[in-house]
């Protein structure tokens, strides 16, 4: 019996007439309606909103951590597997003997486009900082934090966030979009790649709340993204300007407050939307052009003033390290661990004391001296022997902690994102095999990536370990972190020049982050249309803003990004689901692609 032809007739119902002309109402009411909520509940009960939210968060990650850790794994060795097997890595995506639209060379300059972004400004040393002094290695007690020793460990984990892994997740949602538009030329939209799943299911409800969790999505992990941006921008304005009015000055390092992040938001916001007003044409592709020399002279400021020497071998090792390691930071989530599991851990002697315990032998960022110093009352009287195997017995919760808030946050962050970036890998990647799609957009940007916060990341260690920076680096901000590397680096007009420079950098970047969300939003609302209307990339570039500004206002003045990272997390879940289904509407689409053209070339074969 012939293989059946593949379900292509995806409609999208837009809209004739009107103010929601040539798109979906459905896709635009409910995703609004969504955002909208959320923007009335933070601003009108704003506590209760932040309380929530975290509450949510924490209920979330209890149940939900392995499966972020484990299908992000999934998704990385997926990949592999399908580009190495000779029949699927050859597929080309587009009609039969199609070339690639762009040269190898455009096709890789765009790729590190994307790659080097507000991500890698604002933890370009912040990440590889924060996790030299935790991550699990430090956690368990194996290393000391903030050693030379903990220095493999930290980029060992700081690949692992930005590496083939983070860009796994973007190319499994980029793929699937890509083949299907390609080689069957249906929407580039998000519910075409469950199409093989579903077929036509796709047309109707079920297929309006695929692409409205792709639009929140979307919409939450650009929010965090800008949100750490302007953080960073107001940094960069307080370093130039030094204006009080912008930072929140009441702790231990000067911070940007509300007021300033605010301030910023609606200024960067404002530029975006008049970027995506203007189109990819002018807007992105200028604003990109700029970002990439702008990036270049950053780099190259490192290489000539920085520890160039130190990070290259820095860069070897970690690489290494991080493969090695590859399978078991691939599938190896940790459990919460409850006080009753703690309990029946730890020594007799300390179990009537279980409760006061707990707490800081499961803490992810106490170490054994800052849980034995905290202790008070009979806790405190007892031995050092005793405690310290209370400490072992709460390594379980240690990780647990440590994984759910670092690593699960990333996960659930490039996973919201992954609509944007994917697209966007779509969008550029006709004509390219499947081989070449996976290989070029896993790997080539992710080692960008390596190198991008190894020459960065690793000045600033070698200014610390060799005393130089004093703590001056690791005792800032994490958004300031970068400056204070710089601070150390040069000083006098140079330092000045390459703080405004910085400042441009990362406000351009913002900017092209928040215009192409706008655009990806409206392409699928418009289903899959690349040419979208003006009124509707100035109303949701409005309600963006509004999103990320009341969730600033609504979480605590030391934690303003708080909410925002709770609601990210929440809302990608769901969306984790459906990537999850995209892999196996792949795997049946090529697997029934392969049976009809053998079936055709039997049919083919002139009979004997």
């Amino acid at each position: 019996m012939p293989t059946k032809a593949p379900f292509t007739d995806l409609e999208i119902n837009t809209q004739d007439a009107g103010f929601y002309k040539d798109n979906s109402l459905p896709i635009a009411l409910i995703s609004k309606g969504i955002m909208v909520a959320l923007v009335i509940w933070a601003l009108v009960w704003p506590a209760n909103a932040n309380g929530t939210l975290s509450s949510w968060n924490s209920q979330i990650l209890e149940v939900f951590n392995s499966f972020y850790i484990v299908i992000v794994g999934f998704f990385a060795f997926f990949l592999f597997v399908i580009a190495i097997l000779p029949k699927s890595g050859a597929r080309v995506m587009g009609v039969p003997g199609q070339k690639p639209e762009f040269s190898t060379f455009s096709w890789f300059a765009m790729m590190f486009g994307a790659g080097l972004g507000v991500g890698l400004m604002v933890f370009a040393t912040a990440e590889p900082l924060g996790l030299w002094g935790s991550n699990p290695e430090v956690v368990a007690g194996n290393v000391e934090g903030q050693t030379a020793e903990a220095v493999q460990s930290a980029y060992r984990y700081t690949f692992l966030h930005y590496g083939f892994h983070a860009w796994a997740i973007y190319v499994v949602t980029g793929l699937c979009l890509a083949y299907y538009a390609y080689t069957r030329d249906m929407p580039l939209t998000i519910r075409t790649a469950l199409t093989p799943l579903f077929g036509r299911l796709m047309n109707g409800f079920l297929g309006h709340v695929v692409d409205v969790l792709g639009v929140v999505a979307t919409i939450l992990g650009v929010s965090v993204t800008i949100g750490f941006g302007v953080s960073q921008f107001i940094d960069g304005l307080y370093a130039i300007t030094g204006m009080d009015w912008m930072m929140n000055l009441s702790g231990d390092v000067p911070a940007p407050g509300k007021v300033g992040l605010v301030a910023g938001l609606v200024a960067i916001m404002g530029l975006s939307i008049l970027s995506a007003v203007s189109g990819v044409g002018r807007g992105v592709k200028y604003l990109s052009n700029l970002n990439l020399v702008l990036s270049f002279i950053l780099l190259a400021t490192f290489v000539i003033f920085g520890s160039f020497a130190f990070a290259m071998s820095t860069f070897g090792s970690a690489l290494v390290d991080y493969i090695l390691h590859f399978t078991q930071l691939s599938f190896g989530p940790w459990m919460p661990m409850s006080q009753a599991e703690f309990a029946a851990e730890i020594p007799a002697a300390a179990q009537p004391l279980a409760s006061e315990l707990y707490g800081g032998a499961t803490n992810a960022w106490g170490s054994f001296a800052s849980f034995q110093s905290g202790l008070t009352g009979p806790a405190a009287e007892l031995d050092e022997a005793t405690l310290a195997a209370v400490y072992e017995a709460g390594t379980q919760g240690r990780q647990f902690g440590w994984q759910s808030a670092w690593t699960t946050f990333y996960w659930a962050w490039w996973i919201a994102f992954s609509p944007f970036v994917g697209l966007f890998l779509a969008r550029i990647s006709k004509g390219r095999t499947v081989r070449e799609f996976i290989l070029g957009c896993v790997i080539a940007p992710a080692i960008v990536c390596f190198l991008w916060m190894t020459i960065l990341g690793g000045t600033a260690f070698d200014l610390e370990l060799s005393g130089v920076a004093d703590g001056a680096i690791t005792g800032a901000s994490q958004t300031n972190q970068l400056f204070a590397t710089l601070g150390q680096m040069i000083s006098g007009g140079l330092l000045s020049a390459l703080t405004v420079m910085c400042v441009v950098l990362v406000m351009t970047f913002l900017v092209t982050s928040a215009d192409s969300g706008i655009l990806v939003m409206n392409t699928i609302m418009s289903g899959g249309s690349q040419e979208t209307g003006i009124k509707h990339r100035i109303i949701w570039g409005v309600i963006l803003t509004f999103v990320i500004g009341t969730l600033i206002i609504a979480a605590g003045e030391n934690n303003p990004m708080d909410a925002l990272k709770n609601a990210m997390i929440i809302g990608a879940l769901p969306f984790t689901a459906v990537m999850g289904l995209m892999c196996i509407s792949l795997i049946k689409a090529l697997y029934r692609d392969g049976q009809r053209e053998k079936e055709a070339t039997i049919t083919a074969q002139p009979a004997e």
